[in-house]
């Protein structure tokens, strides 16, 4: 047995999303990092071992604009790219290949961290064993991310921690029970199956599950042709201490899957002859154990109404989602939801503790309640606090702070690390002092200054009411769209989400009666006005009216997303799940003629928001049939010097990327961004210098280093050909 000891800036333990994201942030803010992870792969609940889908805060779409960016976000993209099926195991590929991309990473797999040294409120070291090479390691670093899920290395420091529901008075949290209880939520195994292509027995082990014995096939969806998440509700150990009874809630577990699969191939309820079991886990994937105390504790409050924290560092969306103690045994539904009206905020002060100094968390471990933790606790989520918690973790040793002197004294630097990483975070504009392109002007070959989509494709009845959100910058002065009538009058309104980040009607602002002649194919003129303060959202709502039908068209229009309205089941009102306005057409839109708009001009790229926030915040140029060779130009009053240009692009946020076999994304690259350009600079009057060509682009985010700093007074990018949209689109352009 060999003991070795390991220095860096910054010891992650955990290499799920959470530590995944941390360990890249911090590297990629210049520190060392040892990323240590006991099991032989990377992505805790979302590997190849437990398979769990990552879920965000588009919440499976429920959410408008709410895709991750910063590492998430780049881990999304690039699993759509590489793994459109959805292969759990070109997912782990993904994710080894981002870890092993930073060189400031040491990654340590099978090493479970099983001690822990502190003394004076700090960690002084973790030392784990290292399964198959026989190793004891001992890791020293400064700073100590604890992403592993269960929170061990921070329950040995003597970091302060909850398990459990707390009581409804602490916080006046209306999901909260009366009394605490030691209950969370439980634990998950899945399983796939295939069609083997002729006819395939299953003898069930001894210890299988009689699920007929059961209120299982009452109370839960058993479907034949459904795979792995499908069965999110194979849940159990909730009434159990999931780490004290980990083997008994996975044996219990299995149990159930091979009862359900017995079930499913041999009750003669379904057509299940052919199929024959894939994989099943045997790894239960955890959802609650500790929740460590910060400076501030998350609750139900400040996700519902979004509470707008000053050191906000990251977002969620997902609903409050959670579920009977009992599991598959509960008479209860598997779950219950509340959304919020849009997505909410997270703050820096969830994410170190509050009584041991250099002790930082991310994941489903963070500070806050255990109502407010059934939305935090999702993957994607959990990740953009790991990319959040390691970040902040590096500036704040670079620094010479403490995580609570950065968090209250200190938030300016990290905000402006966030924004600079392109990080998940959300009404933050970019100010940075070190970006250079907010002195300079903006300007374009073509913007979109009067958006319109004029062919049809198909048409919709106003059988039930229509919402559609529409930019506003600076004003709207009415607008066309374009209808078939038998005849009638149809009631428009225009309501203010009032958020930024909402897209929801909340306050009505105006509203109109358009008398529409009989006919097809007739534009007609909705005249609602409005100038908010700021650039915003409009809330625009077609009432029903029989006999009338809207135009739709092939393509979108960006930063509008488009709703249809239904009535609440009994169950969905009582369970706060229900959504009112429900997206449709998610990648068309209905044929509209607007009026002049600045929501896409060539100033959106300098500074400002990176993402859509009261408006859609790019720059587009005129549909590149109009502007074959559209080019968007920085222009600086003097020479100023260049070492490293970065070049956000449009990945289309509103677009639901999900892995592991939710659902399919009919394409490799997102379909706004730009593939093909190139980036010229120029000083003066001197000839354009050609630094970058960029050809088969799929990321959002580019960045282009310069051999040696470079004096210029002008950046142009110049478009050539986009994924398959008719306008090329640029988010940010930023220089350093």
């Amino acid at each position: 047995m060999q003991q070795l000891e390991v220095r860096s800036d910054l010891t992650v333990v955990g290499g799920g999303l959470a530590g995944i994201c941390a360990a890249i942030g911090a590297a990629r803010q210049g520190s060392t990092v040892a990323l240590v992870q006991n099991r032989p792969v990377l992505g805790g609940n979302s590997s190849s071992e437990v398979r769990v889908w990552v879920c965000g805060a588009t919440a499976h779409g429920v959410q408008s604009f709410a895709r991750e960016t910063g590492i998430m976000g780049e881990l999304f993209v690039e699993n759509q790219y590489r793994n459109p099926l959805g292969n759990p195991y070109y997912w782990d590929l993904v994710l080894l290949e981002a870890v092993r991309a930073e060189p400031r990473i040491t990654l340590y797999l099978n090493t479970d961290v099983r001690s822990v040294e502190a003394e004076d409120s700090e960690i002084r070291s973790v030392t784990g064993w290292q399964q198959g090479s026989e190793k004891e390691i001992r890791f020293v670093s400064p700073v100590y991310v604890d992403c592993s899920g269960d929170g061990l290395v921070g329950l040995l420091a003597g970091a302060e921690y909850r398990t459990g529901r707390e009581p409804r008075s602490e916080y006046g949290e209306l999901w909260a029970p009366d009394v605490p209880d030691s209950n969370t939520l439980g634990s998950t195994i899945l399983f796939y199956s295939k069609d083997a292509g002729e006819p395939v027995r299953f003898v069930p082990p001894s210890f299988a599950r009689d699920v007929t014995q059961t209120s299982i096939p009452e109370r839960r969806v058993i479907r034949s042709d459904q795979n792995g998440c499908a069965f999110w509700w194979i849940e159990w150990g909730g009434e159990l201490d999931v780490v004290d009874d980990n083997e008994a809630i996975r044996d219990e577990l299995q149990a159930v899957v091979y009862g359900i699969w017995d079930y499913i191939k041999n009750s003669g309820n379904f057509d299940a002859d052919n199929l024959t079991l894939e994989w099943i886990g045997s790894v239960p994937g955890k959802r609650e154990y500790r929740r460590f105390l910060g400076d501030h504790v998350l609750t139900q409050h400040d996700v519902l109404e979004q509470t707008e924290f000053d050191d906000r560092v990251a977002f969620g969306g997902w609903s409050i989602d959670l579920h009977p103690p009992g599991g598959v045994y509960a008479s209860e539904s598997g779950s219950k939801h509340w959304f919020s009206d849009g997505v909410y905020h997270l703050p820096l002060r969830s994410l170190y503790s509050r009584n041991v100094r250099n002790l930082w968390f991310a994941g489903r471990n963070i500070s806050a309640s255990h109502v407010a933790f059934g939305t935090t606790r999702v993957m994607a989520t959990c990740a953009v606090l790991g990319e959040a918690a390691g970040i902040g973790a590096s500036v704040a040793l670079r620094n010479g702070l403490t995580p609570r002197e950065l968090a209250h004294d200190n938030f300016g630097l990290m905000r402006n690390a966030l924004t600079r990483a392109d990080a998940s975070v959300l009404g933050v504009p970019d100010d940075d002092p070190a970006n250079l392109a907010l002195s300079a002007t903006a300007t374009a070959s073509s913007t979109l200054t009067r958006p319109a989509l004029e062919v049809s494709s198909g048409t919709l009845p106003l059988t039930t009411d229509i919402g559609m959100v529409i930019p506003v910058d600076p004003a709207l002065d009415g607008f066309e769209l374009l209808v078939d009538s038998n005849g009638g009058t149809l009631t428009v309104e225009l309501h203010d989400p009032v958020k930024p980040q909402n897209y929801l009607p909340a306050k009505l602002v105006d509203s109109c009666a358009v008398v529409v002649p009989a006919g097809e194919k007739r534009w007609i003129n909705v005249p609602l006005a409005w100038q908010p303060e700021s650039p915003a959202n409009a809330f625009v709502i077609l009432r029903k009216t029989p006999g009338i039908s809207v135009h739709t068209a092939a393509t979108a229009l960006s930063g509008i997303v488009h709703f249809a309205h239904r009535e609440p089941t009994a169950d969905e009102q009582w369970t706060k799940q229900f959504r009112a306005w429900k997206h449709i057409l998610p990648r068309n839109g209905l044929c509209i003629r607007l009026g002049e708009t600045a929501a896409y001009a060539p100033d959106k790229v300098v500074g400002g928001y990176s993402r859509p926030y009261g408006g859609p915040n790019l720059w587009s140029s005129e549909d590149l049939a109009w502007d074959p060779n559209p080019w968007l130009q920085l222009t600086w009053p003097e020479p100023i010097e260049l070492s490293e240009i970065v070049v956000i692009l449009d990945a289309d946020v509103q677009e639901d990327l999900i892995n592991l076999h939710h659902h399919r994304t009919p394409f490799e690259s997102l379909p706004t961004l730009i593939a093909d350009y190139d980036l010229q600079l120029r000083n003066g009057n001197a000839p354009w210098q050609t630094i970058a060509q960029v050809t088969d682009n799929h990321h959002r985010t580019q960045h282009h280093h310069l051999q040696t700093p470079t004096q210029t007074t002008h950046l142009r990018l110049t478009p050539h050909r986009t994924n398959s949209t008719p306008q090329a689109h640029v988010v940010s352009i930023r220089a350093y």
